[in-house]
């Protein structure tokens, strides 16, 4: 066997971390390259580990090959090879390094690496690599211009689509129809779906677009929850393996969700989470864009964007990694079986990573990567970010907003199916004398005040991205993810029906025709359930959330002193001047701690 080795150089003026994303993006790279994808088959090991098979059509020949664990520290370097089953090539490997200039930018090599038999070699040598240099090369620049300063969407120009003209008829008429009715995204939508290279459509994430579209992460999360009922899109339920990050099991209805999996790649088995590993993902309706089966490239970090550095080790080797990791909370582990510990990045110090044949251990910080491999075997260190992934919709968010309550109604667990929700953060209003009210105003009136409040309370859940579970006579009960967003819809909701009597005041020349809202608030676990054809919550912090509401005197809000302790409410509740309390309240054994914000004069 003859090695053909050939490495390009180019000095461009972004930063590494700039072009890393970029760069490292192979599965997106190999598709501009017009490579075509490829086929993996995972086959698990006796030793627990996972061998991965890769089978398609490569320098015009059907090949298979072992596709071998890549390697990467973040914004520095990429390693990745494969060894293949053919007589004519053994082994193709390529690297990519990045290394901060001394006169600023980045020296950027791409090194690729064959093992071929002696003709096929010399081929290679004096025909076979020019076109791809060339390839590789504009590329290459194509994603330093984007990095440095770009208008184009895209760092590579995408391979023109074969959409028919009139699915683009189509497409671009629901677009326009949904922009129409304020779903102002629509048309960066249908742009995407005609004219996007297929590893931007699949498993499409709606704040990733919003970055891409430049609108916000409610606007396109909206925009393609309404696709899916035009018919557009395909929502997915991805159950996520903890580990790598991939969708095991996907699931096209909520009540055909399992509540647990297996990943081949990593060889273990993983529960259901609907805070933490349930996604909510989209994809092109096949009448729209039918994507291709297999992947671009099953090596790419940007498809493990959590994993900061993976690194192998020999027994007893060590090494010092040029890896920039910010301050929070990380995990190390190995690729292969074994235990991980958990640790904690403060003012840029790293404690020593020292892998062994059981748990990695941990040392003394210092401000570098440092890692050892004490263990008897070869180990691939893994150091991932415990942050979940940052552009993940899960599947608690996507069932906490209104527009999904208004469209997929019928997106509900199976009968006797429960989910843990590790915290949720629950909002109950009523209206104070509701009885005194229809006697004042009569019934007719009455009923419809009541009705016109309930869409002033639902716009104020909308808009602060929480979802309106159910009415209860002149109740509501809505539900948030994120706390501040429910504290503050419950004060647009204060704001709104102030505005609400005011206009009542003046259109009647009556200020007793207004509504008065009892407004409670408390966040903390619960389990979701479907009662009565809809997703419903149960739990103390439900009965909890229900009881504060009730000792709201109208006009005020009241919280639980759990909910306030928060970092990010504490200097708002301050601000608001709100007031700590215990009051006893049924079902609970003790007085419960709150706080009262005051109602406006």
């Amino acid at each position: 066997m003859q090695v053909v080795e050939r490495a390009w150089e180019w000095h461009f003026a972004a930063s590494p971390d700039d072009l890393w994303p970029l760069l490292a993006d192979t599965a997106r790279f190999n598709e501009a390259m017009g490579l075509p994808r490829y086929a993996v088959t995972d086959i698990p090991q006796p030793d627990g580990s996972v061998r991965r098979v890769g089978a398609g059509r490569r320098m015009g020949l059907n090949l298979t090959w072992e596709e071998g664990v890549p390697q990467w520290v973040a914004g520095r370097r990429f390693f990745h090879e494969r060894l293949l089953h053919s007589r004519l090539i053994r082994r193709v490997a390529t690297t990519i390094e990045l290394d901060p200039a001394e006169e600023g930018g980045t020296a950027v090599r791409y090194t690729l690496t064959i093992e071929a038999n002696l003709p096929t070699a010399m081929l290679m040598r004096l025909f076979g690599l020019k076109s791809f240099g060339q390839s590789l090369d504009k590329l290459f620049r194509e994603a330093a211009q984007f990095a440095e300063a770009s208008e184009r969407d895209r760092a590579f120009a995408a391979p023109p689509t074969a959409v028919p003209e009139p699915v683009r008829q189509r497409v671009n008429g629901v677009a326009q129809a949904m922009a129409a009715r304020g779903l102002y995204a629509a048309d960066h939508l249908a742009a995407e779906l005609l004219d996007a290279p297929e590893s931007d459509l699949e498993r499409m994430r709606p704040r990733t677009l919003a970055r891409r579209w430049q609108v916000t992460p409610r606007a396109a999360i909206e925009t393609c929850l309404a696709a899916v009922r035009e018919g557009l899109l395909t929502l997915r339920w991805d159950l996520v393996c903890p580990q790598c990050r991939g969708a095991k099991v996907t699931a096209t209805s909520l009540d055909q969700l399992p509540q647990g999996a297996h990943c081949s790649s990593c060889n273990i088995d993983y529960g259901r989470d609907f805070t933490r590993n349930v996604e909510v993902t989209f994809e092109p309706a096949a009448a729209v864009r039918e994507l291709g089966i297999g992947t671009y490239c099953l090596a790419s970090p940007l498809a493990s964007e959590h994993v900061k550095i993976q690194h192998r080790l020999l027994p007893g080797e060590s090494a010092v990694l040029p890896a920039h990791l910010a301050d929070g909370q990380y995990r190390v582990r190995t690729v292969e079986p074994g235990a991980a510990a958990d640790f904690l990045i403060e003012d840029g110090n790293i404690p020593q990573l020292t892998l062994t044949d059981a748990a990695p251990e941990l040392g003394p910080p210092e401000d570098r990567v440092f890692v050892r491999n004490a263990g008897s075997s070869q180990r691939t260190l893994v150091v991932e970010d415990r942050r979940w992934a940052q552009d993940a919709l899960t599947a608690h968010e996507a069932t906490t907003m209104q527009a999904f309550r208004d469209l997929f109604a019928d997106q509900v667990l199976r009968p006797g199916d429960q989910v843990a929700i590790g915290r949720i953060a629950l909002l109950f209003t009523d209206i104070k004398g509701s009885t005194a009210l229809y006697n004042r105003v009569g019934d007719a009136r009455a009923y419809g005040l009541v009705r016109e409040h309930f869409a002033e309370l639902t716009r104020a859940v909308r808009e602060h991205d929480g979802a309106v579970v159910k009415t209860i006579g002149d109740a509501v009960m809505a539900a948030f993810t994120n706390p501040a967003d429910a504290l503050d819809a419950a004060l647009a909701m204060r704001d709104a029906i102030a505005l609400f009597n005011q206009r009542l005041a003046a259109e009647t020349g009556n200020e007793r025709v207004g509504i008065v809202v009892k407004v409670g608030l408390h966040t903390g676990a619960c389990i979701a359930v479907t009662l009565n054809d809809r997703l419903d919550y149960f739990g103390s912090t439900v009965n909890l959330a229900a009881r504060l509401e009730g000792e709201s005197l109208g006009g005020d809000i009241v919280l639980s002193e759990a909910m306030a302790a928060g970092p990010a409410l504490a200097d708002r509740l301050a601000r608001l001047g709100a007031v700590c309390e215990t009051a006893p309240l049924k079902g609970f054994a003790e007085p419960v701690a709150l706080r009262r914000i005051p109602a406006v004069e």
